[in-house]
């Protein structure tokens, strides 16, 4: 890996949908030279899959983030999925798992249920996740649509329309309203062990003030270590970084904590990193059985 290969991976985790075209204006070389950088890291398997990663309150689930002293995922899922479906897992340099279980409803009960279900492992926390009130007015179109996506997020638009015998126009209309909706993103699922001479890294913190200042604050000074664009909720902000050495990495978690608003500042060197979509084919069916012809949903 060179630096070249971790932006057009920067570029890929943002919006997987790119082009190779586009990247390579945007990078300086050309599509062709971009295609086989990908090619590479995915023989190397540093890029394991193209994904949507879609955030539960799109689809009317609220999230409980755990974080768990313990790496046994197996153990940790059968406990975490008494309260609701897994949404991702990611085990961490020092023993740490954080995992994100979507949930139905009852959210302050599952809470409570969860803490005593999950008595075989050491819980360092578990909270809600405040949403930052991402709308969706979703048809079974769009979903429909959503679901082919899954398949392959980067599928082209003429296949799209190809599997789910619709109109390209159509297709593209979709895309677009996906594209607009904060709470869906076209990315990947990457090894973190594999990136050679890079350590990606995520900073979670917690904010008191302004959320749209400190983002704000956080762009200026560190968007050069980006390797994703961070996601925010209404108190928290998660930096997605990476550096080429554990010194810098420390040094930018340090800068951050400095930073006007931040309230605590928490680093986490992902070991693994798993997404699971089993939670939105479900959430998907049982749309597919209502009478309504939009899923609204909107949280305050």
């Amino acid at each position: 890996m060179d630096n070249l290969d971790m932006k057009i991976l920067t570029r890929l985790l943002n919006n997987c949908r790119e082009s190779d075209r586009q990247i390579g204006i945007e990078l300086g070389i050309s599509g062709g030279a971009v295609r086989a950088r990908i090619r590479k890291m995915q023989a190397k398997k540093i890029i394991e899959e193209f994904f949507i990663k879609v955030e539960p309150p799109v689809l009317g689930y609220g999230v409980l983030y755990f974080v768990v002293s313990g790496e046994n995922t197996k153990e940790i899922l059968e406990q975490a999925s008494l309260v609701g479906e897994p949404y991702f897992v990611v085990p961490c340099v020092g023993g740490v798992t954080v995992c994100g279980i979507s949930v139905k409803e009852n959210m302050e009960q599952k809470i409570e249920l969860a803490k005593k279900l999950m008595k075989d492992v050491r819980v360092l926390s578990i909270f809600e996740a405040e949403n930052p009130g991402y709308d969706s007015n979703l048809t079974k179109t769009d979903l429909e649509i959503l679901e082919e996506l899954i398949k392959d997020p980067r599928q082209r638009i003429e296949q799209i329309a190809r599997n789910t015998g619709m109109s390209t126009k159509t297709i593209t209309r979709c895309i677009e309203k996906l594209y607009g909706n904060d709470g869906i993103q076209f990315t990947l699922v990457y090894d973190p062990k594999k990136i050679e001479d890079f350590i990606p890294h995520a900073i979670l913190t917690w904010i008191e003030g302004d959320l749209k200042e400190t983002l704000g604050n956080l762009n200026n000074s560190f968007s050069e270590s980006y390797l994703q664009i961070p996601f925010v909720a209404k108190n928290q902000i998660v930096l997605f970084m990476y550096s080429n050495n554990i010194y810098k990495m420390d040094e930018l978690t340090q800068k951050v904590r400095n930073i006007q608003n931040i309230k605590s500042a928490d680093l986490f060197i992902p070991k693994k990193i798993s997404f699971y979509v089993k939670w939105i084919e479900e959430a998907i069916n049982n749309f597919r059985k209502s009478p309504k012809l939009h899923l609204t949903y909107q949280t305050n």
